[in-house]
């Protein structure tokens, strides 16, 4: 990965680890809408201020890195991911919650992890079907993205999902987002050449029985989302599906940033696409509460990945 340093690469590396793992052929990233008047004033500005007052999230009795957060839709649960910054590989974690940004841990997810295989990017919807990406069958199938039904502590019936693949060698889905009834899937899509990622954008795929399907309109509904020369990735939905919060950074290296995105109805593309400005320094991974009130996010401080919050009224 030449001229990236690990702290250019903090979350890409995922991608990295994802490929090299698997082409080895071894065992190896929810109301939200604001007021009228604060969406109003934002919208002049390519900077969303309505969030303030960034606090790091407090795990008790963890002391490791922690990535990818999701928030349960009662707000009962933390998951997230280890660091996955080599040679360590990422396993899927959970903690209960205390208050608002602090979470007693409890330990790995049983059922969702295999040793020797990345396991991240949790997300869950309404009904409690977690999923979650692994490299653990890529070299067979390539396809990363995986489901099961969660209940604290565990998740069971785990099983690829039907219809989600990166359909040839070097393209990989790294992160997923599910809605919170379950009908839509946003997945991110990378493509590498044995190097760094040379792109990574955001793909919507609907839900058709038991299996997902890309929607023929993915590409002009994520099209103010989706930035040539950019990498985009680690989606979170909001409730109404109105409000988008994703990651973006550059081809070249700089610090991620996270954005927002905005549509009014369904169906219709998102724009209004604007950078959160209470978030600053090496962040990404967004999920945004079921109130739409937090955003939760990962943040390299030093050589440790934190979660921290943003709220809003």
């Amino acid at each position: 990965m030449s001229g990236w340093d690990r702290r250019k690469t903090a979350r890409l590396v995922f991608l990295a680890v994802l490929l090299v793992l698997a082409s080895t052929f071894d065992a190896f990233s929810r109301s939200g809408v604001a007021s009228s008047a604060t969406v109003s004033q934002s919208r002049r500005t390519n900077t969303y201020n309505v969030f303030t007052d960034p606090q790091m999230v407090t795990i008790r009795g963890y002391s490791g890195s922690a990535m990818e957060p999701f928030i349960s839709e009662n707000g009962r649960y933390l998951l997230f991911n280890t660091s996955n910054v080599a040679p360590g590989i990422p396993v899927l974690e959970f903690a209960s919650r205390v208050a608002a940004d602090t979470f007693r841990y409890r330990g790995e997810i049983e059922g969702a992890n295999q040793p020797g295989y990345l396991s991240g990017t949790p997300s869950m919807d309404d009904y409690g079907i977690l999923y979650f990406v692994s490299t653990r069958s890529y070299a067979q199938t390539l396809s990363t993205v995986y489901s099961g039904r969660f209940s604290p502590g565990t998740v069971s019936g785990v099983h690829l999902v039907p219809g989600i693949s990166g359909g040839t060698p070097g393209t990989i889905d790294f992160d997923v987002e599910v809605s919170p009834d379950d009908s839509t899937l946003y997945v991110s899509v990378g493509h590498f050449d044995g190097g760094p990622p040379t792109s990574a954008s955001l793909t919507i795929f609907d839900r058709i029985g038991n299996g997902f399907v890309p929607d023929p309109h993915s590409a002009s509904i994520l099209r103010a989302v989706n930035k040539v020369e950019m990498l985009t990735y680690a989606a979170s939905i909001s409730t109404d599906g109105l409000e988008l919060f994703f990651t973006r950074a550059g081809l070249g290296g700089g610090d991620p940033g996270i954005y927002r995105a905005m549509r009014t109805k369904i169906g219709q593309a998102f724009g209004h696409v604007q950078r959160v400005g209470a978030i600053t320094g090496f962040v990404e991974g967004p999920a945004i509460s079921a109130d739409g009130t937090t955003l939760y996010y990962h943040k390299l401080v030093g050589g440790t990945f934190e979660i921290w919050t943003v709220m809003r009224p």
